[in-house]
């Protein structure tokens, strides 16, 4: 009996199918015992992941009504805090979509206590930033809630509170999404404009112009309302000239030209002139269709200088994960949806894979040695990442390239539960795989390389029981994955404590969760262990401020 008992609480003998004693574990969507995230880990995993696709053992449906209970927990915990923090993530760039975060606000502005919806309304420009934005925010509120006097002055004031001329350019740009329009919102909130510029510029946006003339317009804040009703009454056969010295005189977008222009040359020249970085990106496979962005060509000139300027990159709040996806969809030479086909120009291929690189946060170098571990089990496989085509597993490739891109000492390797058997008789062997990937290595072929490993079981005490058995010394543990573990003998919490033991080394360890799940392998009690959310652009400066950064002599410093 006594043996028995003693096998019980010894967390060295507990399998992940079975909780570790004394420790407040939870099961996950695949049966093992791991951590839950606390709400505050939940609501950031939900504002740069999203819930927008299934997963190997959890459905998009259940996916989304965990996150959203998890939501309302944090709400209700701290609504200062929570409308915050969404305010942070969306305005910082740090989320590569940002319709979790309008629907988080939504939520807040939604709750009974007035100071906390307050705040969120407050916060509306901050998150809502265009008219898709709030079109979107609209659909999202209007779900939740009545449109009562202090919401539909909050939504007037998002008008009124832009610059004439900002306001003119946004509500002729982005006139309409999720069955939304600015007339209909204008309508709803009643906003009185206080100036003639104001007033003209939502009367054209609820009314429009019946003609416009040839003169420009006398008020300069209405001046790109004026350029897009010109353009709108040009013809392609006769006036392509004009539309590009409009475009070059008054900045009119994209979204501002005819239809029937859109395969022009001159036009589309005209328009990348001072084209927006993220619309930029968008447009490649089109540009490069029609022949303006070719090899050698000016236009790809200009298009790759600005994919490697860093400060434009992280000013227009471009994501890593929004580069990831261009440099997937161009270099297959033909668009997700539709007919458009292109022959991808290499020197822009070569751009976009520095500027995946780029639009993280700058970090130092850390000095440590890592031990990169891809969690390459068949549940990484399933399901995508923040709404997008790529699986947790060819997403986890590319996380660990930015580490390798920046760390000096590194060991990687996939892992994934086999028949193998260690002198422990833990599943080990070939489970645990050294990957022959390399800092030069384009995304395109680090993540196809991962995406052809064979699959299996789920162990994420893997990469530690392996350090320990070839005595690879380690600083820092990096594990991307799901936390869908449940196949190990042991827990990775304790294979990490054994290892420290074994190898006399504090190392500590750093989960990247790659899913929108409530779960982690990271024991929440020990500081030495943390959660960072797979695709933050923020992921850099969170790795070197918990490990540390190293300065010449070889000692420990803090950022």
């Amino acid at each position: 009996m006594k043996n028995y008992i003693t096998n019980v609480l010894d967390p060295s003998t507990t399998p992940q199918s079975e909780p570790l004693a004394g420790k407040k574990q939870v099961k996950n969507s695949a049966g093992g015992f791991v951590f839950a995230v606390d709400n505050w880990t939940r609501l950031e995993r939900w504002l740069v992941l999203g819930s927008e696709s299934s997963t190997y053992y959890a459905s998009e449906r259940d996916l989304t009504k965990e996150n959203i209970d998890g939501l309302k927990a944090a709400l209700a915990e701290d609504g200062s805090r929570f409308v915050n923090t969404v305010a942070d993530i969306s305005f910082s760039g740090r989320a590569p979509k940002n319709d979790p975060a309008l629907f988080a606000l939504a939520l807040a502005v939604a709750d009974k206590r007035q100071e906390v919806s307050a705040l969120a309304l407050s916060k509306l420009p901050m998150v809502a930033r265009i008219p898709t934005h709030l079109f979107h925010f609209m659909q999202y509120i209007s779900a939740l809630r009545g449109f009562g006097r202090a919401l539909r002055s909050g939504i007037a004031h998002w008008y009124l509170d832009q610059p004439a001329d900002k306001l003119a350019r946004a509500v002729s740009k982005y006139q309409s999404r999720d069955g939304w329009t600015n007339r209909d919102v204008l309508r709803l909130c009643h906003a009185h404009p206080k100036t003639s510029s104001y007033r003209d510029i939502l009367h054209w946006a609820v009314k429009g112009w019946e003609s416009v003339g040839d003169t420009p317009h006398d008020d300069k804040a209405l001046l790109p309302i004026w350029a897009f009703e010109k353009a709108k009454r040009l013809k392609p056969e006769t006036d392509a000239k004009e539309l590009v010295r409009l475009i070059g005189e008054y900045d009119l977008p994209r979204e501002c030209v005819p239809t029937e222009f859109l395969n022009s040359v001159e036009v589309w020249d005209a328009l990348l002139q001072k084209m927006p970085m993220t619309a930029m990106i968008r447009n490649l496979g089109k540009m490069t269709s029609i022949g303006l962005v070719s090899p050698n060509s000016e236009a790809a000139r200009t298009v790759r200088k600005r994919l490697e300027d860093e400060n434009l990159l992280h000013k227009a709040r471009i994501h890593p994960i929004s580069v990831l996806m261009a440099q997937s969809i161009y270099k297959a030479g033909h668009g997700m949806k539709g007919s458009l086909s292109w022959t991808p120009v290499a020197p822009v291929l070569n751009a976009l894979d520095k500027a995946f690189y780029a639009a993280f946060a700058n970090a130092p170098k850390t000095g440590k040695r890592f031990y990169i571990g891809l969690d390459v089990s068949g549940s990484m496989g399933m399901g995508n990442v923040a709404g997008t085509p790529l699986t947790p597993r060819e997403a986890a490739a590319a996380m660990a390239m930015v580490t390798m891109r920046k760390e000096e000492d590194y060991y990687i390797a996939g892992f994934t539960s086999g028949t193998g058997r260690s002198q422990w008789g833990m599943g080990y062997g070939t489970a645990v795989t050294p990957l022959a990937l390399t800092p030069q290595m384009t995304l395109d072929q680090a993540t196809h390389y991962t995406a052809g490993l064979p699959f299996g079981g789920t162990d994420c005490a893997l990469p530690m029981i392996d350090a320990l058995a070839k005595k690879i010394p380690a600083d820092v543990f990096l594990i991307w994955t799901d936390s869908e573990t449940w196949q190990g003998q042991i827990h990775a919490s304790v294979a990490l404590q054994q290892y420290r033991d074994g190898m006399g080394i504090d190392a500590k360890l750093i989960v990247g969760g790659l899913v929108s799940n409530g779960f982690t392998i990271a024991d929440p009690t020990d500081a030495g262990q943390l959660d960072v959310i797979g695709f933050d652009g923020s992921v850099p400066s969170i790795i070197s401020q918990f490990v540390g950064v190293e300065d010449a002599a070889g000692t420990e410093t803090e950022e």
